[in-house]
């Protein structure tokens, strides 16, 4: 936004050094991202700059650990290319095992959120809830707790009723997690909701399942994907509970990255790391553009 001719000197100069400390800010937040991304590519076993990098000599730089993130683990790594190969990867690669785990996991946790975490959300927006600021609150905690605590409450459960080291207890932990963000958003759509119109259908004659289905649920469709969408983002960058509650061969994603920051030290977590940021700005654009969807259908003038 452009200063207004009429500011005063005092106003313009506060205006330039609001925007410098934003940038501040922002730089801040991305340095990480800004050095992760390059180290990737480095052609050395090293997670500093060499010189050829800093040079920019084209030897410097390399592909070979996202090649890593293929043939770790692998049994015949080095076998010329073929179905035999990606069949080997598809079935010994460390990384890949660890991707569809994360991916499984997710899928299913997302489904299962957004699911309880609608009907939470439909059930809390009616006025005439009772306990409506203490049932929000409960079911917001997982978001509110510190997640080590709920790890262990977890661990400790699971241990008493068998679902430890299994896949439905990883599912139904990140669902757990997952819940508060669908609440959230799919309440916030329910903000600008006129009941009016589910009123109008019912006088029609229109049956609850039709009223939901064709009026209630495209008006808060926007708000339900962009909770499944943090839902799934919070499955897939989950490591603590994980660690607690999963046995040593389900690995995921984040799981496979803290394993090799303790036992092996490789440059492929930074390909990872990299491949990780990009998938999150997919799902972060694809949230905000859900947003916007969202404001239009409810008459909500953008700036």
């Amino acid at each position: 936004m452009a200063i207004p001719v009429y500011a005063t000197p005092l106003e313009r100069a506060w205006t330039w050094a609001y925007r410098i400390g934003c940038g501040l800010i922002f730089l801040f937040l991305i340095a990480p991202i800004l050095i992760i991304i390059p180290l990737s590519f480095n052609a050395e076993p090293y997670f500093t700059f060499t010189d050829a990098m800093l040079s920019f000599d084209p030897a410097g730089y390399s592909m070979r650990w996202y090649e890593t993130l293929l043939t770790f683990g692998m049994n015949r790594p080095d076998a010329p290319g073929g179905a035999a190969w990606w069949a080997d990867v598809w079935h010994n690669a460390a990384w890949v095992q660890a991707a569809k785990n994360s991916i499984i996991i997710g899928v299913s946790a997302t489904l299962l959120a957004t699911l309880l975490g609608t009907i939470a959300a439909l059930g809390l927006s009616r006025p005439e809830m009772p306990f409506r600021r203490t049932i929000m609150a409960v079911l917001i905690s997982p978001m509110i707790v510190p997640v080590i605590i709920t790890a262990t409450g977890l661990y400790f459960f699971y241990s008493a009723t068998g679902l430890a080291n299994s896949y439905a207890g990883i599912i139904l932990a990140h669902a757990t997690l997952g819940i508060p963000f669908v609440i959230i958003t799919v309440t916030a759509t329910l903000v600008g909701f006129d009941h009016s119109l589910t009123r109008a259908a019912m006088n029609l004659g229109a049956s609850p399942p039709r009223v939901f289905f064709r009026i209630i649920m495209p008006l808060i469709l926007p708000g339900v994907v962009s909770g499944a969408l943090f839902a799934f983002v919070t499955s897939f960058d989950e490591v603590v509970v994980v660690l607690f509650v999963a046995a040593h061969d389900q690995q995921t994603i984040p799981r496979q990255m803290w394993n090799g920051i303790r036992e092996q030290i490789s440059p492929a977590i930074l390909a990872a790391a990299t491949l990780l940021v990009i998938f999150s700005i997919i799902l972060l654009t694809t949230v905000e553009l859900l947003r916007r969807r969202s404001e239009r259908l409810r008459g909500i003038k953008q700036s």
